[in-house]
C-alpha cells in the first residue's frame, strides 16, 4: 500500500453499530459486562479504549510495525522505555538530544541506579566502544534535536544486536513519512505525537511502535500499570492528524529547503543546520534511511551575538516564538533558554549547542511570507 492511502485509511474501520467513518470519541471510563470476567475486550479505560485502540493500530501501520501503543505524553513513551530496565543497567544515548529526554534521564532514573553514558551517535564507532556487559539499551535521535546531525540506524542495530541490547530511536524529527527505523533493524520507535503526527499544536501524546510481541507486552504492562494513557478526545485528533500527514510532510519538507537554502545565502547567517545539503556530515546516510529531509533546522548568526540572536527571535511576525514543533504553523525557538535549558551550560556548549543557537519548525505556510518573515527579523 503506498503511504498516501496508508495514512488515510491507518486504524480506520467504519464503526460496526452506526457506519460512522471517522472512528467514535468512546468518553467512557469503564464498560459493563455481563458476567464477572465476561466482557467485549473492554473493562476499564486505563488499559483499553476503541478511540485508543484504533490509534495504536494506526501507529503500528504507519511505521511498518506490528504494534503501537499510545502514552500521554512523549516523555511518559519514553519514560515506559527506561521502566524496562533495572538498577545496575546502563543506557547508551546520544549527546544532542531533546532537553527533556536527558532531563527524564538524568534526574530521575539515574538516581534509581540506571547508569547512562552519553556519545556521539552519529560515528558507531563511540557506540560500539561505549559497549559493556551492562548495556541493555542504545537511545539515538536522527535527525538530533537542535543540530540536526545523522545517525546511521542499520549500522547502529547491528551493533544493538551483537550487544543483545534494544535499540530504540526517537523518530519525531522526521515523522514515519520520512524515516521507518523498524524497517532499519530498530526494536522499538518512539514519537512525541504532539509534533509532526498530530500536525496542529492541539495535543500532547507520545507513542511507541514496535515489532516483538513479548516486548509489546512488558510495554503494554508498564502502559496499564503506571497508567500515564491519553485521553479519546487526544486519540482522536491524532487519528484526524495522520490522514493528512503526507501532504503536510511534503510542503514541511518543500518550505524547508527553500528556508535551509536562503538561511545559508544570508551575509548576516553563521552556520545552518540542516541535514538536507550534501556537504552535511552524514548526508549520504540521511539520503539512504530517509526519504526527505524535512522542516527542521537550526542557525547561528555570523556575529554569533547572543543579544542579536535575541532580537531576531523577538522580531518575527509570522514565525511564533514558542516551544514544540511540527505543527502546520512555523515556529521560532531558543534552545538554550527554553527546550534545552534542562542541559547544563558547559554540557551544551561540549556538544556543540551554543547560546546563540536558533531552531525553526518550518510550517507549510506560504514560502514567500516566512521567507519575507526572516528577512525583516534578520535585517
Amino acid at each position: 500500500m503506498k503511504l498516501a492511502t496508508k495514512y488515510i485509511h491507518a486504524g480506520a474501520e467504519p464503526d460496526p453499530s452506526t457506519g460512522a467513518i471517522m472512528t467514535p470519541i468512546y468518553q467512557t471510563s469503564t464498560y459493563v459486562q455481563e458476567a464477572p470476567g465476561v466482557n467485549k475486550g473492554y473493562e476499564y479505560a486505563r488499559s483499553q479504549n476503541p478511540t485508543r485502540k484504533a490509534l495504536e493500530d494506526a501507529y503500528a501501520q504507519i511505521e511498518n510495525g506490528r504494534f503501537g501503543l499510545a502514552f500521554g505524553s512523549g516523555v511518559a513513551a519514553t519514560d515506559a522505555v527506561i521502566k524496562l530496565l533495572s538498577p545496575g543497567d546502563e543506557v547508551i544515548a546520544a549527546n544532542d538530544m531533546y532537553g527533556g529526554t536527558y532531563r527524564l534521564f538524568t534526574k530521575i532514573f539515574a538516581k534509581y541506579g540506571i547508569q547512562f553514558t552519553y556519545v556521539d551517535t552519529t560515528d558507531v564507532n563511540n557506540i560500539r566502544k561505549a559497549i559493556s556487559e551492562k548495556t541493555k539499551l542504545i537511545w539515538i535521535e536522527t535527525p538530533t534535536n537542535p543540530l540536526m546531525n545523522i545517525t546511521d540506524i542499520e549500522a547502529v542495530a547491528a551493533v544493538a544486536r551483537e550487544a543483545k541490547a534494544w535499540l530504540c530511536v526517537d523518530n519525531t524529527f522526521a515523522s514515519p513519512y520520512l524515516q521507518n527505523p523498524l524497517d532499519l533493524g530498530a526494536d522499538i520507535v518512539m514519537h512525541s505525537a504532539t509534533k509532526y503526527l498530530g500536525g496542529h499544536s492541539d495535543l500532547i501524546q507520545g507513542c511507541l511502535v514496535m515489532n516483538d510481541e513479548n516486548l509489546r507486552e512488558q510495554l503494554y504492562f508498564i502502559q496499564k500499570s503506571c497508567g500515564a494513557v491519553p485521553g479519546p478526545m487526544d486519540c482522536f485528533l491524532v487519528l484526524r492528524g495522520i490522514k493528512t500527514l503526507h501532504i503536510r510532510m511534503q510542503r514541511h519538507c518543500e518550505n524547508g529547503e527553500k528556508i535551509a537554502h536562503f538561511l545559508r545565502n544570508h551575509p548576516k547567517v553563521g552556520k545552518v543546520y540542516w541535514c538536507g545539503f550534501e556537504d552535511h556530515h552524514n548526508y549520504a546516510i540521511a539520503k539512504k534511511q530517509m526519504r526527505g529531509f524535512g522542516g527542521m533546522m537550526s542557525f547561528v548568526l555570523k556575529n554569533d551575538s547572543v543579544d542579536e540572536a535575541k532580537r531576531v527571535l523577538s522580531s518575527t511576525k509570522i514565525f511564533s516564538l514558542a516551544e514544540s514543533l511540527g505543527g502546520v504553523e512555523s515556529l521560532i525557538n531558543h534552545p538554550a533558554s527554553m527546550t534545552h535549558a534542562s542541559i547544563p551550560r558547559e554540557e551544551r556548549i561540549k556538544n556543540g549547542l551554543s547560546d546563540s543557537l536558533i531552531r525553526l519548525s518550518v510550517g507549510i505556510e506560504d514560502v514567500d511570507d516566512l521567507v519575507a518573515d526572516l528577512t525583516a527579523a534578520i535585517g
